[in-house]
């Protein structure tokens, strides 16, 4: 129930505050319930990716791009994610989500996602997201066109900006993953 008490917080959020942005940082504030822990009395790691879901569903309500999804009946897909844990955030403990945009190639935008409380960053990483249609990934370059034009320019310099360093590590290591699985079917 208390993801969906979330999930209704971060919806009514996006209609009342005000339009991000493109590349703008989104902020969230949160804190550790009873339902986020694990074992170990620290919050879940899978915990971790739904509060990430959460922070794409009010960047994509702040951004207008929830409305150009369900205008052209897309959905959006996470295509992958890395995160490295540093610190354990305890029961009660106030923490901020903080959510960028970094980069994008032909199919996939790249976002920089962390976990950071009283100024020091306990879990960070990085996921992919594309949206999807009836024929498949729809090519970022092809998002353009489902926005106001006055938000096309800052749309353009942000779809050419080149891949971060970390997102072609990211894609390496990915790649090499993906063939190891594909060698060990063989």
């Amino acid at each position: 129930m208390n993801l969906y008490l979330r999930l209704l917080w971060v919806l009514l959020r996006g209609h009342w505050l005000p339009a991000l942005a493109f590349g703008e940082t989104l902020v969230q504030r949160w804190r550790v319930l009873p339902n986020d822990l694990d074992i170990n009395f620290h919050m879940n790691n899978g915990r971790y990716l739904t509060m990430v879901d959460l922070a794409l569903i009010e960047c994509f309500t702040r951004t207008g791009f929830l409305k150009a999804l369900v205008k052209n009946g897309w959905r959006p897909m996470a295509g992958g994610v890395v995160m490295s844990f540093r610190r354990g955030l305890n029961l009660f403990q106030r923490y901020e989500l903080r959510f960028s945009w970094l980069c994008s190639d032909e199919r996939w935008n790249y976002m920089a996602v962390e976990f950071v409380r009283n100024g020091v960053v306990h879990a960070a990483g990085m996921m992919k997201g594309g949206a999807v249609g009836r024929d498949g990934i729809i090519p970022t370059s092809q998002y353009l066109s489902t926005f106001p034009e006055a938000v096309h320019e800052e749309l353009q310099r942000m779809l050419a900006r080149p891949l971060t360093d970390e997102v072609i590590a990211w894609r390496a290591s990915e790649a090499a993953l993906m063939k190891r699985v594909q060698g060990a079917r063989d």
